[in-house]
């Protein structure tokens, strides 16, 4: 018995054996053959390389480098860096809940999050921390500070603050606990009853954050709605479909794929008519918005729902499937699929990508970038409206954003108006923000920035509305956190005001199609890689 057994079993191995060696001479391209090329190389420099090094740190590389043949959106994502994708989608992590970014070298916080453990603690836009658990937080990157400031539920975190206009350092202990970031940061009404709607990414909860705000706009009386996409990196499929069909009726298509295979090829209909289909809207876009903004975008336009206003979105329509691999600690995103808007028009910008064919040698010339001169090809709205594909979207009214003068731009950069609202702010604890500066701030600021290359009194005061307008929007911060500091930002933009001039003059959705003139718009040219 337990010979024949034995035996069974020598005749499977030989089986199998053949098999395998059958399937390596015919198939094509020969990866199992490949295989043992790089087992080879692995081995070699396991073995040989004058360094010791462990192979984990060998295979990550040889991944990576995999991955980087493909296209800048095919990524391999490790353990942190898929814990950081799962949390942005979900909009929620545990810490303490603070917007920081680095100035002068230290972490700073920027805002902290209403309702947070920072924000129960006090803790001050302006305020620098420099020690984080006993560690000095000298040199971190925001990435390493958020590291450290986040741990799980109930931890503690101790750190050392330093605060502007008060002597000696401040130590602060804080629990950690749920932090739920949002979607939408902030809406609010404007002049001439319009609603103004910042959408900032799309995650889980996007759609019912854009639907509550304009619930609210809604009660406060707003007769248009300007949706602000800009710098709006993208984010879930599924969220888009839902923050578009807020404004569409039901069945109307709002975007479709196409993938290699025929399994990714989708269509993605409104499944309600959406509460605000009757208001007047306008979409602010620009290079930065990317990805599920172009979707929102392009299926607004392409529907005639929406004036869109801004610069050429970034060209990001590809889709990105995510596959946890097996150690359940990291995962593979890989590119399987192009967007395309309700008229057909693809929001890819081609150029962006090095796809390289799996037979294509290291002597192949590197792809050549769109001509400048290339044209764009034309497409239709479901009003006959000429819009454009070629890569991301074109808007309907394009105006350049705001370019701050030398000064002014010297002045940010140097985190003056940042650091002068900090000094304010304490010294003003019962401060207001008035439309303009008193004299006597104004000249206090002035003289702040006498320092600063270039900054003599001509120059200061030929600057003064960006300036001024620069130190209020912190000081308005401090006072009535980011939203308050975005209407004080809104004032000097270009694009929000033209977009609240479009609204003034519609009182239905259609009208805010006047504001384009009626010729046929020039085709705009393909931009070349820079």
């Amino acid at each position: 018995m337990n010979r024949n057994r034995a035996l069974m079993a020598l005749l499977f191995v030989g089986l199998f054996a053949l098999g395998w060696a059958a399937g390596r001479v015919t198939a094509s391209n020969d990866r199992y053959g490949n295989l043992d090329l790089f087992i080879e190389v692995l081995s070699r420099v396991e073995q040989n390389y004058v360094d010791s090094l462990k192979a984990d740190r060998l295979i990550d590389g040889a991944i990576r480098g995999m991955l980087g043949n493909l296209d800048p959106h095919s990524q391999f994502l490790d353990a942190s860096s898929w814990t950081n994708l799962q949390t942005t989608t979900k909009g929620n992590y545990a810490g303490i809940g603070v917007v920081v970014s680095v100035r002068d070298n230290y972490p700073t916080v920027i805002s902290p999050i209403e309702g947070t453990p920072a924000y129960r603690a006090g803790l001050r836009t302006g305020d620098v921390i420099v020690k984080i658990d006993g560690k000095s937080a000298q040199g971190l990157t925001i990435d390493e500070a958020a590291d450290r400031l986040r741990g799980p539920k109930g931890t503690i975190v101790k750190l050392v603050l330093v605060r502007e206009g008060e002597d000696g350092e401040h130590p602060v202990e804080l629990e950690r606990d749920d932090i739920r970031t949002h979607s939408v940061p902030y809406s609010f009404m404007t002049e001439g009853s319009t609603g103004y709607v910042r959408l900032s990414q799309f995650s889980e909860r996007s759609g019912e954050e854009v639907r509550q705000a304009l619930s609210k706009l809604r009660a406060e009386g707003a007769k248009g709605i300007v949706l602000d996409l800009r710098s709006n990196p993208g984010g879930l499929l599924d969220q888009a479909v839902d923050v578009s069909q807020q404004f569409l009726p039901k069945g109307d298509l709002v975007v479709s794929m196409k993938g290699r295979s025929p399994k990714m090829d989708q269509r993605f209909l409104t499944r309600e008519t959406g509460a605000e289909s009757r208001l007047p809207l306008v979409v602010l876009i620009d290079r930065g918005s990317a990805s599920a903004s172009e979707i929102v975008a392009g299926a607004l336009q392409d529907l005639d729902r929406a004036l869109v206003i801004g610069h050429t979105s970034y060209g990001k329509g590809s889709v990105q499937s995510v596959y946890p691999l097996q150690d359940k600690r990291s995962a593979l995103k890989l590119t399987t699929a192009l967007y395309y808007t309700p008229s057909g028009r693809s929001i890819h910008r081609a150029q962006q990508d090095s796809l390289i064919a799996a037979d294509d040698d290291e002597d192949a010339p590197e792809p050549s970038a769109v001509s400048d001169s290339t044209p764009r090809p034309k497409f239709k709205t479901a009003a006959g409206r000429t819009v454009f594909g070629g890569g991301g979207i074109t808007p309907d009214l394009e105006i350049a954003a705001d370019t701050l003068p030398p000064l002014t731009r010297r002045v940010e950069l140097a985190s003056l108006s940042f650091k002068f609202a900090n000094r304010w702010v304490n010294t003003h604890p019962q401060g207001r923000v008035e439309a303009r500066l008193p004299e006597a701030t104004w000249r206090e600021f002035a003289a702040s920035l006498k320092t600063v290359e270039g900054a003599n009194d001509l120059a200061i005061e030929r600057e003064r509305p960006w300036l001024e307008r620069s130190v209020r929007r912190e000081m308005a911060r401090r006072l009535g956190g980011d939203a308050a500091a975005a209407r004080v930002a809104l004032e000097g933009d270009p694009v929000f005001q033209r977009a609240l001039s479009v609204l003034g003059h519609s009182k239905v959705p259609r009208d805010v199609f006047a504001a384009v003139k009626a010729r046929e718009p020039e085709a705009p040219r393909s931009a070349g890689v820079r």
